[in-house]
Parts: structure tokens; C-alpha cells; sequence
């Protein structure tokens, strides 16, 4: 999973909508997406440590393309949905996996970094932000101020790394982009939620009680501006058209459900019916475009293990 990006973006997107479904009443769909989130999940990391035993651990320390983060956002999200579960203890463990995984991949492609960015480049924002949203999750239910400090430390460095990235990012990536070109609007999507489940969290715990209002508002912010990306992106979707499968449109997946699963936590922190109801349009969106996404790749599996045999 750390070497390759594939298995985590499937992590990612499949997780991701599998918190949306939940948050709109669909038990049965979402656990079931979260049993294929973990089993990739499980499948990536027992090929992780093959290589490791394999070859050493500096394996870990070769990538330097943002791709190789996916790793780190896929155990969160993954976190974040067996918290909905009440595992908090689980949910513990993940974080603790990403955190170490962001510790050594993180600094590896900051020292590879190019100044031309693509959409792939916004997952180290968006590796930083599920850090946030999983450890406001768990400040929560543990009242535990020190980790929603934490997580507000990652908030801020992930809307930093957004900077950076956007300020390199070339407009034309958006006609260009083969999926991940929609990671510009998911990136501040995920801000929005961490911001927004630091905010539920927040009056509970004295460290961060005073910044209630100030976070639910920035949350509110930081979701407008996501919610902006979209008319550039599903414009030159429809400018563009990019059929057949790709495994970037991963990339894709994990932001139209980051679009659901940050306007549900939004909408509950300002108390607005309107996002609410979009929310629970964006969530059966991002659903339909996950069964596409994930036909595509069973296919081309099917195909693959096929050609192999026929050969």
C-alpha cells in the first residue's frame, strides 16, 4: 500500500462512501463496503510486510511521489469508519499506523517535491487532514484535550500543505487529469470535516472550548470553498470526457464522497437543513460513481487474470 497508490485510493474511496451511507441511515451497504475496504486494506498491508521482510525496511523509504501517501489517508478513513462502530480501541491502533506511516513517508516526499503539481500532489493535504479527523474523533470519545490539540495542529498544517500545492498546480490539469484532478476540491472537503469534528468535539474539552463558534464557522468556510471547485471540475468533465477505466478515477470516488460525508458533518455543526439535504443527494452520487469505479476494476482483474492463463 505505501509503495503503490492503487490499493490505498480504493481504501479511500470505498471507505469514505461507506461512512457517507452510514451517516444517511444505510447500514447494511455501508458495512458491507467497509468489509472491501478492509479486506484491501488487510490484502495491502500483508503485502507490505512481505516486501519489508523481503528486502529490508528502507523499502519504505524509496517513494517519493505523493501517490505514496494514499497510504496514510486510506488508515485513517479506515479509522474513522470502525469509530463510527464504537471500536475506539481499534480506531486507536489505525491512527497510531498512520501517524508513524506520515512520520516516514511525508518527509521523504516533501525532499522530492516539484513545483509543478498535479491533483495526486493535494493527498499529502489530504493525508495530513485524516490524521485531524480521526484524532478529533477519538478526543471525543476519549475527552482527551491533548489529541484535539493535536488534531488542530494537523488542521492547520494540512490547509498550509493545500497552499503549497495549489500554488503549483496547473489549471489545465483539470481537462488533463485522468481522475485525480478532483483531489483539488476533495483536499479542502476533508479540511472541512476535520475543522467540523474538531468543532463537535470542542465543548467538551476545555484546551479548545473557547474555539467553538470560531471553528464551526471556519469549517463552514472551508466547505464553500470545496463546494466552489465544483464548477470547474464537473465542467471540464463534460468538456472533457474521460470514459473507461482508470485506476486514478479512484481519485475521483474519494472526493465525490468526501463532498457527502463533510456537508452531513457540516450541516449537524451549523445546524443547516439545506446542506444537509444535499449531503444526502452527494452521498448516492459518489455511491453510483463507486459501483462504476469498482466494475471497472473487477473487469479489468477478470481480464488481466484471463490474458495471464490464456498466456
Amino acid at each position: 500500500m505505501v509503495l503503490g497508490p492503487a490499493p490505498g485510493a480504493v481504501v479511500m474511496g470505498t471507505g469514505i462512501v461507506s461512512i457517507g451511507l452510514s451517516l444517511d441511515g444505510e447500514r447494511a451497504l455501508s458495512v458491507a463496503l467497509l468489509v472491501i475496504a478492509a479486506a484491501v486494506w488487510l490484502l495491502a498491508g500483508a503485502g507490505l510486510a512481505a516486501m519489508v521482510i523481503g528486502l529490508g525496511v528502507h523499502a519504505l523509504r524509496e517513494p517519493r511521489s505523493p501517490g505514496a501517501l494514499t497510504a496514510i489517508a486510506a488508515t485513517g478513513v479506515l479509522g474513522s469508519r470502525v469509530q463510527m462502530l464504537g471500536w475506539n480501541a481499534v480506531a486507536g491502533a489505525l491512527l497510531a499506523i498512520a501517524a508513524c506511516l506520515w512520520l516516514l513517508l511525508v518527509p521523504r516526499v516533501l525532499a522530492g517535491w516539484q513545483r509543478r503539481t498535479t491533483g495526486t500532489s493535494f493527498v499529502l493535504a489530504v493525508a495530513t487532514e485524516s490524521l485531524a479527523v480521526l484524532g478529533a474523533e477519538l478526543a471525543g470519545a476519549y475527552g482527551a484535550g491533548w489529541l484535539a490539540l493535536a488534531s488542530l495542529a494537523c488542521l492547520a498544517l494540512g490547509v498550509a500543505f493545500y497552499v503549497l500545492v495549489v500554488s503549483g498546480f496547473d489549471p489545465r490539469e483539470l481537462l488533463a487529469g485522468r481522475g485525480d484532478q478532483w483531489v483539488a476540491g476533495g483536499a479542502l472537503a476533508i479540511s472541512a470535516l476535520a475543522c467540523a469534528e474538531i468543532a463537535l468535539a470542542a465543548p467538551g474539552l476545555a484546551p479548545i472550548r473557547d474555539a467553538h463558534h470560531a471553528l464551526t464557522t471556519a469549517a463552514l468556510v472551508l466547505w464553500a470553498i470545496a463546494i466552489a471547485w465544483l464548477v470547474p471540475l464537473v465542467a471540464c468533465e463534460v468538456a472533457a470526457p474521460r470514459l473507461g477505466y482508470d485506476p486514478r478515477r479512484w481519485s475521483t470516488v474519494f472526493p465525490l464522497g468526501m463532498y457527502a460525508v463533510s456537508s452531513f458533518t457540516v450541516a449537524r455543526v451549523r445546524g443547516l437543513g439545506g446542506i444537509h439535504d444535499l449531503a444526502r443527494v452527494a452521498i448516492w452520487i459518489a455511491f453510483a460513481v463507486w459501483v462504476l469505479v469498482f466494475a471497472g476494476l473487477v473487469r479489468r482483474a477478470v481480464t488481466a487474470r484471463s490474458t495471464g492463463i490464456a498466456g
